[in-house]
């Protein structure tokens, strides 16, 4: 039973108006889906039984949430009246059980509050995850190896796959530039907000004077499209170059122009793959790659677009923003964003950003609730 909306309230617990009215929209919704599905018609169309049936699944705990929370509601008005009982044993027990129905009430509230989350439509979606080597030569592309195999670590973790499509190695070890495909469940969700400078400060082994330096690289993390959200790429904006492969892979990667080497003319994107032997398997890699980044270009010119102040909230992805500093010799993790200061360096970079991951969510999800509840 669904209670109208002037009656989602109590004498302490009073739901926002706005987001009540959310909630009688998606009961509504779940209805109609419920009797939509039981329609001859819907059954004779699998495609849209299908899309109803998603649809109906995906309501189906919001609307038992809130169907528990108005149970739940009921019988907290109720213990409130009987707080009026004359019998002062029967007025405790009363306020025994109206602490733990309020109790419940507040976390139903709660999870009623995230379900009216919008979902992001790329949060199941693999990524490809770009470093760069930024400020500070050798010491940054040693740093970029670093964060290559911190996250490298953190996708075992998960038992995400990690594919290697590009790399230019560092002339002392990590990386000037690597990108990678990152496979598997909810990798998007978990890594969106890794996108932004990140900056490392320590004494590099070449330091003989034991001096801290500063080093910086940039991470991007771009969503791989699907043929459907795929972006439209017209032939004459696009300039094709092969070339030899060099680095590993035996002697046939080197007698042969496999790599792939993909320019972008209007936006002067290039993007280069060189992992498999065949030319057509890299040119396909490159083209994903380039794919993800004018994707990612088309949105970031949107939220500028719609909402210059948007850069400043933890999912702006905003690639030149300084998020997160590591500093070595005070074992410290700071994300810039939300003030979240960690002392557990060195599991960090060993892949355990879990949470971290958490507390970016967290914090993403309560700006989005401030504004449904405006």
């Amino acid at each position: 039973m669904r209670y109208p909306r002037h009656q989602i309230q109590s004498s302490r617990f009073v739901m926002k108006e706005s987001i009540a009215a959310k909630l009688e929209g998606l009961c509504d919704r779940f209805d109609e889906l419920s009797a939509l599905l039981s329609d001859k018609r819907t059954l004779t169309e699998p495609d849209t039984f299908r899309l109803f049936s998603k649809e109906y699944a995906e309501l189906n705990p919001v609307v038992t949430t809130y169907k528990n929370y108005s149970k739940v509601l009921d019988e907290v008005q109720v213990l409130n009246n009987m707080l009026q009982d004359p019998d002062s044993g029967i007025r405790e027990l009363v306020q025994e059980e109206l602490r733990i129905s309020e109790k419940s009430l507040k976390r139903l509230e709660i999870d009623l509050q995230q379900s009216l989350l919008s979902k992001d439509p790329n949060d199941d979606k693999n990524v490809f995850l770009e470093i760069r080597a930024g400020a500070g030569g050798d010491e940054a592309a040693i740093f970029s190896g670093d964060l290559f195999r911190m996250y490298s670590k953190y996708s075992e973790r998960h038992r995400w796959k990690v594919e290697i499509v590009s790399a230019h190695e560092g002339d002392h070890g990590g990386f000037k530039e690597v990108i990678a495909r990152i496979s598997g469940k909810d990798v998007y969700s978990k890594l969106k907000f890794e996108s932004g400078a990140h900056r490392v400060q320590r004494v590099p082994e070449t330091e003989s004077q034991g001096r801290v330096h500063t080093s910086t690289c940039t991470v991007a993390i771009l969503a791989e499209l699907d043929e459907r959200d795929a972006v439209e790429i017209s032939k004459s904006d696009l300039r094709i170059d092969t070339f030899r492969a060099s680095g590993s892979g035996g002697q046939h990667v080197n007698k042969t122009d496999s790599a792939i080497r993909l320019t972008h003319i209007p936006t002067g994107f290039v993007v280069e793959c060189q992992d498999e032997r065949s030319q057509h398997k890299n040119r396909a890699k490159a083209m994903a790659v380039l794919q993800a980044r004018l994707s990612a270009a088309q949105n970031d010119a949107l939220i500028r677009e719609e909402d210059e102040k948007r850069r400043i909230l933890v999912g702006s992805g905003d690639r030149s923003e300084r998020i997160r500093t590591y500093n070595f010799p005070q074992g410290r993790l700071t994300d810039h964003r939300i003030n979240l200061t960690l002392y557990k360096l060195l599991e960090i970079v060993d892949g355990d950003l879990e949470e971290i991951v958490q507390e970016l969510t967290n914090d993403f999800q309560a700006s989005q609730l401030s504004k449904i509840a405006e």
